[in-house]
């Protein structure tokens, strides 16, 4: 039987060929076999899936979405469903059956998504932000990544038309770039001042892009970062805000991670929050987006999410609803987890003591082992890690024999691809070869998740030791030292 080391191999190696397939591959590699999660021998550490490798699911977010499935004589109205269900769930089963109406969620719905459910997601960006929203500017979508699509088929109008991306970068954005062939424009985060976006930065690649005859029609922010954990402050989003409205650039604000904010001192800014209060931003468009894939939530597969569009032109608005009816509508499951996510249960409602011990503990873990991560990783010679403030990520560089960065290139392999593909062939532990987020020229690393659990994790941190010492013994000596492991591909 082949291992089921070797089956991840092909996945890996189309993850450091193009950013398009890096994509790809990152979603691919959720399961390139069928029951990959049995898998005991590899430890995933590659995808922010978090109940893939055991999350458990907030138990009101699964009552109230079966409730909700559920024919009304088998749920809602059954006389038994008091028994089975706490009485908020049932109330808001009733409220969510009453917005989806008679059809249920087997029917499509309004393509912008229930109407109920986006007043919903207004009320929580009121609440978080302290300024209005309107649920005629929410669109429930799936996920977040279909949101960017949406938004970036809306901007790609010709060859010359160009997005500033973050460098590293979640691939999704120079993916659908290329694919809508569009240009992309690099602005690179300072690894040295904790992945922080400078000014200058930002000025010299738009700069650059003029020269080259490109029309920049807006610009990416990831926020908690990903892969890089860092947590934007109001001066570097005011920054942000200011460059791209003097400069006529929509800004487009990934803020999926919003709740996972470990450090003790950062908490999370809206985009648009800092928007709203910073002078000179007064025209600034700006679309933000949301999800129900991270969080504390961590559904991946229900493929919720939204996005706010924020002075946005009416007639650009309405193309957009274009795009977002030719899919009918994203999936009421998802729409119903958005809703959840952001109308969780009240204090003194019956569900709310344990829906915050559940809440608590996700986090708690997550704190606990992104700490834990980044210490042990810090503490292997020829290898450092930025403080991982926020997101699920770890993104850390490594130092490597120069032998070993001929032999990749004689392989036709990028250094940390390599480099992955030894660790995942000695110690099982899958991680994403930095290259495929875009680093500095020279820079090799690899991004690794916090998600698994705690004895997972420490094992992870052990076998991630044991490997490098072991791999760069082995490229010490002449070139060819190091071909024995990667013959097994």
């Amino acid at each position: 039987m082949v291992s089921s080391r070797l089956l991840v191999i092909g996945v890996i190696l189309i993850q450091t060929y193009s950013t398009t397939l890096t994509y790809i591959a990152s979603v691919a590699i959720r399961c390139p076999w069928r029951d990959c999660s049995e898998s005991s021998d590899i430890i995933f550490t590659n995808v922010g899936n978090p109940q893939a490798v055991g999350q458990k699911p907030i138990t009101f977010y699964r009552q109230v979405l079966a409730l909700c499935d559920l024919p009304p004589e088998c749920g809602v109205a059954h006389p038994d469903v008091g028994r089975m269900f706490p009485p908020d769930v049932i109330a808001r089963a009733k409220e969510y059956k009453a917005a989806i109406g008679p059809a249920g969620t087997g029917a499509y719905s309004h393509s912008q998504g229930i109407l109920a459910f986006r007043q919903h997601v207004a009320n929580f960006i009121e609440e978080r932000d302290g300024h209005a929203a309107f649920p005629e500017n929410i669109f429930l979508t799936n996920g977040a990544s279909s949101g960017i699509n949406f938004i970036l088929q809306a901007l790609l109008a010709g060859n010359k038309d160009a997005v500033m991306i973050p460098i590293p970068q979640y691939p999704i954005y120079s993916a659908l770039i290329t694919l809508l062939e569009g240009n992309l424009v690099g602005y690179e985060l300072d690894e040295s001042l904790g992945w922080a976006v400078t000014k200058s930065e930002l000025e010299k690649r738009l700069a650059d892009a003029k020269m080259k005859g490109l029309t920049v029609k807006a610009m990416a922010i990831i926020n908690p970062g990903n892969p890089t954990g860092q947590v934007l402050d109001r001066y570097t989003l005011e920054i942000i805000c200011i460059f791209c409205s003097e400069n006529g650039i929509v800004l487009l604000a990934d803020e999926v991670y919003q709740r996972n904010i470990y450090h003790p001192n950062k908490t999370f800014l809206s985009t648009k929050q800092i928007a709203l209060e910073t002078p000179g931003c007064e025209k600034l468009q700006l679309v933000s987006f949301h999800s129900t894939s991270k969080g504390l939530i961590g559904e991946c597969g229900r493929r919720g999410g939204y996005m706010e569009l924020h002075h946005i032109d009416p007639y650009v608005q309405s193309q957009i609803y274009k795009l977002a009816a030719s899919g009918l509508c994203s999936g009421l499951a998802g729409q119903i987890m958005t809703s959840l996510m952001v109308k969780p249960p009240r204090p003194g409602e019956a569900s709310y003591e344990s829906f915050v011990a559940e809440e608590k503990k996700i986090y708690d873990g997550l704190a606990r082992r992104s700490k834990a991560l980044v210490e042990g990783l810090n503490m292997i010679p020829g290898v450092r890690c930025e403080k991982a403030e926020g997101a699920m990520y770890a993104f850390p560089s490594i130092t490597i024999p120069q032998a070993a960065v001929v032999e990749a290139k004689n392989r036709g392999l990028t250094p940390d691809a390599m480099y992955a593909l030894s660790l995942l062939l000695e110690e099982g532990i899958c991680v994403v070869p930095a290259s495929g987020f875009g680093q500095k020229l020279g820079r090799v690393g690899f991004r690794t998740t916090f998600l698994p659990p705690d004895d997972k994790l420490v094992g992870a941190i052990e076998g991630f030791a044991k490997h490098h010492k072991a791999f760069c013994d082995r490229f010490r000596g002449s070139v060819g030292d190091g071909t024995n492991i990667l013959s097994k591909l």
